[in-house]
């Protein structure tokens, strides 16, 4: 598998490198990862997200060179990176026939394989784990700008190595990194020590919608339009917020949903590994992995939140 995605790399000359909607610390980092690679290589590199690099991760190389208007020119090959369906690449680029080969690179679980190669490996800690492989595969060494990128890939998947998707290979690779040079408070501090006053006043909005399931075993929070307007806050903020309600003692899974349009919501799952959520996601059209999963969904908060419920009752 490796060796085909190495072989189209060295055979072609003009790369398209997309993500997912929405795109969190493994989608940016994974793709600017293996587009400052084909940028090394000599090969010319377009960098498509639907929606724009949040702040958090806009200290990264080639951040910036990250677009929401795809160019109306010929692509050889896109890799697709961290996407488990081909539709939350954006409607830019399931439109777009420009394209010579997709090539799907990812780690989830629930996948539907929509590239003429599909590297998939739901055991990889990350999708930064595969780039970082598929450079590896190639006798190419990593560089500072690339290692930074694969080092947020992985710290940011794997909760700074607290999920169980911290495996050995997430550590050693991880270790490879930081040989590098890069200095891994000054990530940290990026990642986790800047945040922005908007995003603790949603935080404390959105804590003050915790709900817990009668038994203690699942809970939620919720965050509404309204609250963005409140804080001046924005949706990206919210990252991470999924994780609150899983910390309580007792509590096997957590809810998230987060209001997109008036009737519209993003549900975010997290297990804190009994249970395999990307079933439960799966149920909602959504999908994701064992551990974090996700679905969109609409009906007013209320029903869906009685779905939701009624469901994890019998999860759990």
């Amino acid at each position: 598998m490796i060796e085909g995605i190495i072989e189209e790399i060295r055979t072609n000359g003009s790369f398209l490198v997309t993500t997912h909607e929405n795109p969190d610390g493994d989608a940016v980092g994974s793709s600017l990862a293996l587009a400052g690679y084909l940028k090394r290589l000599g090969k010319e590199v377009t960098i498509h997200f639907c929606d724009p690099v949040p702040d958090l991760y806009s200290f990264l190389p080639l951040a910036n060179e990250a677009t929401q208007t795809l160019p109306d020119r010929d692509y050889d090959v896109c890799f697709v990176l961290d996407v488990g369906e081909f539709r939350r690449a954006g409607k830019q680029v399931a439109d777009c026939r420009r394209i010579g080969k997709l090539i799907n690179i990812d780690h989830h679980l629930t996948e539907d394989h929509f590239g003429c190669i599909n590297y998939i490996d739901p055991k990889a800690a990350a999708t930064g784990i595969l780039v970082h492989r598929i450079i590896k595969g190639a006798g190419d060494a990593i560089d500072y700008e690339t290692a930074l990128c694969l080092y947020t890939a992985i710290i940011t998947d794997t909760g700074s190595f607290r999920y169980s998707n911290a495996n050995p290979e997430a550590f050693a690779v991880a270790g490879e990194l930081v040989a590098t040079g890069i200095n891994t408070w000054n990530i940290a501090e990026k990642l986790y020590e800047s945040q922005p006053r908007q995003r603790l006043e949603l935080l404390a909005l959105a804590l003050s919608t915790m709900s817990i399931s009668p038994r203690g075993d699942y809970a939620s929070i919720t965050v509404t339009l309204d609250m963005y307007e409140k804080t001046g806050a924005s949706a990206e903020l919210t990252d991470g917020f999924v994780n609150y309600p899983r910390s309580i003692r007792g509590v096997e899974v957590s809810v998230f949903f987060r209001e997109i349009n008036p009737g519209l919501f993003k549900i975010g799952f997290r297990s804190k590994g009994k249970v395999d959520v990307s079933s439960i996601a799966s149920a909602f059209g959504g999908g994701g992995h064992h551990n974090a999963a996700g679905a969109t969904m609409t009906g007013s908060l209320d029903e869906i939140k009685a779905k939701i419920f009624s469901h994890l009752g019998k999860s759990l």
